[in-house]
């Protein structure tokens, strides 16, 4: 893996919604303050130590629907396979409390996988998936812009620690940590 990409979208106003639970783990990665990040392909871009490996790290500037542009140009300049990328996301299809890692796959729905998708012309790609549920009524579009309950609020700080710490093992192996493909639970 040489490329990390962190989802969500820009702004205060979105910033600790459901969407942004990618955003939020890198928030909790040791070298999120400390990192000298410069913009760069259509986002902010910084070359960290993470486990035992330099890699690098992409949060896109762009609205969730357009991360690919993000994606995909620093995927070419950087000469990179999409293999080599790891999209950490919220994901509606696991429960709140619970993350895991996959490599490949669809969508489901979601609109920054489908616009890296899109942009790379390929799904095969690592995925770091943290799980915000379904909405038991209303949309979904209301429910991943929506801010997070009460009570998944002040579990939050667990599940994006163990999300952060996730990371961290994927980044050392990889090939190996994609090769689990499933989810845990970490609250709930």
């Amino acid at each position: 893996m040489n490329l990390i990409v962190f989802l969500g979208n820009p702004g205060d106003r979105y910033s600790r919604t459901r969407h942004n639970a990618g955003r939020m783990v890198l928030e909790k990665m040791p070298f999120f303050k400390e990192a000298a990040w410069r913009e760069k392909f259509h986002g902010k871009i910084a070359e960290v130590t993470l486990g035992s490996r330099k890699i690098r790290s992409l949060v896109p500037d762009t609205f969730m629907n357009l991360t690919g542009k993000s994606a995909a140009a620093a995927a070419t300049f950087f000469k990179l396979k999409p293999g080599n990328l790891l999209i950490v996301h919220d994901d509606l299809e696991i429960p709140f409390g619970q993350i895991g890692l996959k490599f490949g796959g669809g969508t489901a729905g979601h609109n920054g996988l489908k616009s890296i998708r899109d942009s790379l012309g390929t799904a095969d790609f690592g995925r770091l998936r943290i799980g915000i549920g379904r909405p038991e009524k209303g949309s979904v579009q209301s429910w991943v812009l929506g801010r997070f309950s009460p009570e998944e609020e002040a579990a939050l700080p667990v599940v994006l620690e163990a999300a952060a710490g996730l990371l961290e093992h994927a980044a050392d192996d990889f090939d190996g940590a994609m090769r689990t493909n499933g989810t845990i639970k970490v609250y709930g």
